[in-house]
Parts: structure tokens; sequence; C-alpha cells
């Protein structure tokens, strides 16, 4: 826990414990189980197995891109009470990255190669908006955990009915992602200009159509 007892110096070295962990190895989760455990699995066509498993990188990636927005608003943020709002989060975000990858291996398909250019941009952007204030750490969660729930949505939408192991997953992190967004929302998060809504959408659309592919 990033506490106000840590100085700077300690909250500079947990977070790139983290994002080595995040990025190349395990990192810790909250202990819950995979939403896909007890489910069996299904024989899907090579066109079905080669959609899905793009669909899950991009999920994958996305995961990625909102731990570190969540490590980042971790270091800078001001506030005891929304730092630990914060961790909540990253723990659960943790168990999405793991559950997504896990799925990801069942289908023989790596993480997107872009991953850590996309964990240091997202970093940075979740740095500022922690030095920035309170309500727009929380603004830019709710913003961002809106895009994701939407993004599975669709990714929902597309994935053959017969694969219930990966909508298991996706369902749950759906759920996972709405709780945060209404958590945010209903501690005081501020309204994100439009210009920057549409920066941010774009820039996801951008990364998501590439990390299909790579």
């Amino acid at each position: 826990m990033l506490s106000d007892n840590y100085s700077p110096m300690d909250r500079f070295i947990i977070g790139v414990d983290q994002a080595v962990r995040i990025l190349f190895g395990h990192p810790q989760e909250s202990g819950r189980s995979n939403p896909a455990t007890n489910i069996g699995n299904t024989d899907l066509s090579p066109m079905d197995r080669d959609l899905v498993g793009r669909l899950l990188r991009v999920n994958h990636s996305s995961e990625i891109c909102t731990q570190a927005i969540y490590q980042g608003q971790a270091l800078t943020a001001n506030s005891e009470e929304v730092r630990t709002g914060l961790e909540q989060a990253i723990a659960e975000e943790n168990d999405h990255l793991a559950w997504c990858q896990s799925r990801l291996q069942d289908f023989e398909y790596s993480t997107s190669i872009l991953n850590p250019v996309l964990y240091a941009g997202s970093f940075a952007l979740g740095t500022l908006s922690g030095i920035a204030g309170e309500q727009w750490t929380l603004a830019l969660i709710a913003a961002t955990e809106r895009h994701v729930e939407n993004q599975i949505i669709d990714h929902l939408g597309k994935i053959p009915e017969q694969d219930q192991k990966t909508r298991a997953i996706l369902k749950q992190i759906q759920q996972d992602e709405t709780s945060h967004a209404d958590r945010a929302l209903a501690a005081g998060a501020a309204e994100l200009p439009e210009p920057v809504k549409a920066a941010v959408n774009l820039a996801s659309k951008v990364v998501n159509n590439i990390t299909y592919w790579i």
C-alpha cells in the first residue's frame, strides 16, 4: 500500500517493481478465482479462434493501459482515501490481466509487443491526472472504465456464443469496470472536457486497431 509513510523514492521503487511484474511477470492478484475455471473448453473453428485470440489481446492491452493509469495516479494522488480506492482497483485489474493472459495462452496467442510503450504513455497520463487533483483523478478513472466497459460489450457481441470460457471472463471484467466507474462518479469525479474525451477515445481506437494485429 502506498501510504503517506512512504517517501517519494519509496513510491517510485514500488512503482517500478509493479511495472516489471505487470509487463514481464505475475502481478499480485486479489485472490479471486478465474470465472472460467469450471467451464469446459469448446471446439472453435480456426477463424473463430483467430478472432477471439485477437480480441483478447486487445482487452489485455486495455487492462495494461488501465493498470498503468492507476499506478501513475496512486503515485501522485494526495488523498489517502483516493489512493486506497486505487489500490483496490489495481488488485482487481491484476485479476483481469491474469485471466486474459491465461485465456490467450489457451489459444496460443501472445500479448501485444506494444505493451511496454502503452504502459509508459498511460502511466504518464495517470501521473498528470493525479497531480491535477482528486476530481480529475476520479474523472479519468470513470472515463477509462466506461470506455473499457463499452469495448467489452462490443466484443461480447462478436465472440461465438459457444465460447463460454471467454465470455465468462469478459462478463466479470465488465462488471468490475462498471463498479469502478460508478464508484469514481459517486466520489465526485469531474466532467472531462469534450476535447479531452475525444482525444482519449481517438487514442483508444488507434491502440485497439494496432493491438488487434500485433
